[in-house]
């Protein structure tokens, strides 16, 4: 941090510490929730902000994410600090806005010809940063890209790991050069909040160079073009004049507001606010809840939160014992006090999970309710499950081995694991806590290979479809289903109620077969459901026309400094 002394940053770095130890004519808008939060809203119109954000010189603003991106080919990664990077070089043919939902971006229209044919309308005069036109061969060639087998070809061979966002699309074909039809397998009711994570890529471009080429300098038709980068640490863009401007329903229209930007990974949340208050970043996310008290009261300062998409479970391996018990599964989910998880490590920026869904899902069912804290009810279930503390050691035992097992969980989510595990062993259970690397755990997770994890999942289109199934249907092979389930929980009825929701039009017969799963779910409990944490960002008062999003994207076109 060069602009504070060594001693002053050392010392602003333990101050905070020790503050804080405690502890996506075309279809209308699809609103967003209306359950969910409203984030904290600026006061100044587009226009006013345009107006304000006027200084002298070249405008820079440096955004810190808590983990590097792993890719930023659009279709080869599912990161979300990727798909941050990538949505502002690149742009699809919807996006979202936190309030009022869908919106056309590249596509001027988008139609139902059936109810399983799309007909999607192009905007003209786009240009890639080449200066190259964008026609529908462009869109063609993206999403065959996602959906061929082994269609990307660098390092070597593969499928694109985002197949399983659109796994219904069959086909894509080209009508003419503003025009594109998509097949899909049957009725999609949630293909466009789905195709906000899509973005067109130019396929002159990446068929001249390759993959390995397009990810040395990346070409797309977003607000900002590709200037450099370190490693995957850090990324430079530079404004592209050229920008044909965006959603034009959603302000402002035209191109970005500033003249460069840099994308910095710095994983210690400390070290991010330091760098907030030392005025090395304009932007931070994923500030701590217990760190955002710190911030808000530091000078020069704003913060503001969001609706989470991204609930919190102890995935429980129903196929290992103990969890093989639902009476078990069951008395842990009692055991847990979710209220006090909310207040001390949340600071009461979270919410308890009522089940399976984040309560701002769409097709949450409002009737389920959180389990409630109860130890006595835990032990009763345990004692009902045969584990008893027979020789008054204070652990429960059962044929004659004690009731202990490990909690395995990321860095990131190493303080509610451990939180969890001590309130487990206050029933006598001995709960540990094992750290891991992602990429290392998650085969030992799908090969079913470990009792409980601590970990969460993306919920971000506020819709069950690419969350249902890929956490509590059952695995299947070369399909999306299962594709993130650690529960190993397979039940042949709330399969056939996932796939039943996927194709179902109706609204109303959607809610109907969803509320049936999560009440199954519910019961069955495959997890210990555990809380959905708010969305907090941290930025300096500079910085406006900032709004954190739902899904953890920031969106830098609509950003300006004064």
């Amino acid at each position: 941090m060069s602009h504070l002394p060594t001693l002053l940053r050392t010392v602003l770095v333990m101050v905070l510490l020790a503050t804080t130890a405690l502890a996506c004519a075309g279809p209308a808008p699809t609103p967003a929730p209306a359950s969910a939060p409203a984030p904290v809203q600026e006061s100044a119109t587009a226009e006013s902000v345009a107006a304000e954000a006027q200084p002298a010189g070249r405008q820079l603003l440096v955004v810190a994410m808590p983990s590097a991106p792993t890719s930023i080919d659009p279709a080869d990664h599912r990161n979300r600090e990727s798909e941050t990077v990538i949505r502002n070089m690149f742009d699809g043919l919807v996006t979202r806005d936190t309030e009022s939902g869908v919106h056309m971006e590249l596509a001027t229209a988008i139609n139902w010809l059936d109810d399983q044919t799309l007909e999607i309308k192009l905007r003209e005069g786009v240009k890639f940063h080449d200066g190259s036109a964008m026609t529908a061969d462009d869109v063609v060639f993206t999403f065959e890209r996602i959906i061929k087998e082994n269609a990307i070809e660098f390092p070597e061979a593969h499928t694109s790991p985002r197949k399983g966002l659109i796994a219904p699309l069959v086909s894509v074909e080209k009508q003419d050069d503003t025009t594109v039809i998509m097949h899909f397998s049957g009725p999609w009711p949630v293909a466009l909040q789905m195709l906000v994570h899509q973005q067109i890529l130019p396929k002159a471009y990446l068929e001249k160079v390759g993959t390995e080429g397009f990810l040395k300098n990346p070409i797309g038709a977003g607000p900002f073009k590709f200037v450099s980068a370190k490693g995957m640490d850090e990324f430079v863009m530079a404004r592209y004049d050229d920008y044909y401007g965006g959603a034009p329903d959603l302000e402002p229209v035209g191109p970005a507001c500033v003249d460069e930007v840099v994308f910095r990974a710095i994983p210690e949340a400390s070290t991010r606010v330091a760098a907030l208050l030392a005025g090395e970043v304009d932007i931070i996310q994923g500030v701590p809840a217990d760190l955002a008290d710190t911030l808000a009261g530091s000078e020069g300062v704003q913060i503001k939160t969001g609706p989470g998409t991204r609930p919190l479970w102890m995935e429980l391996n129903v196929n290992l014992a103990p969890f093989d018990d639902v009476k078990v599964r069951q008395a842990l989910n009692y055991a847990v006090d979710k209220d006090l998880l909310v207040e001390m490590l949340y600071g009461g920026r979270a919410v308890v999970l009522p089940g399976v869904l984040s309560p701002y899902n769409n097709y949450a069912d409002p009737d389920l309710k959180p389990y409630p804290y109860d130890k006595d009810k835990a032990s009763a279930l345990l004692k009902e499950a045969g584990w008893d503390d027979a020789n008054n050691d204070g652990t429960l035992d059962k044929d004659g081995r004690p009731f202990a097992f490990v909690i395995d969980t990321q860095e990131v989510t190493r303080q509610i694991a451990e939180a969890v595990a001590s309130q487990l062993r206050d029933v006598g259970i001995e709960a540990s806590v094992r750290i891991w690397e992602y990429s290392v755990i998650l085969p030992k997770l799908l090969a079913g290979e470990r009792q409980a994890y601590v970990g969460d999942w993306g919920d971000s289109a506020f819709d069950p479809v690419g969350h249902m199934e890929a956490k509590w249907h059952g695995y299947v092979q070369g399909e999306s289903y299962g594709r993130g389930n650690f529960s190993t929980y397979d039940n042949p009825r709330v399969n056939e109620l996932i796939v039943a929701g996927e194709t179902q039009a109706d609204p109303e017969a959607r809610k109907k077969v969803y509320y049936e799963a999560q009440q199954i779910l519910h019961e069955e409990a495959p997890a210990v459901f555990l809380l959905l944490p708010e969305v907090i960002e941290a930025a300096r008062d500079r910085v406006v026309g900032w709004t954190p999003a739902a899904d953890g994207r920031v969106n830098l076109h609509d950003v300006c400094v004064k």
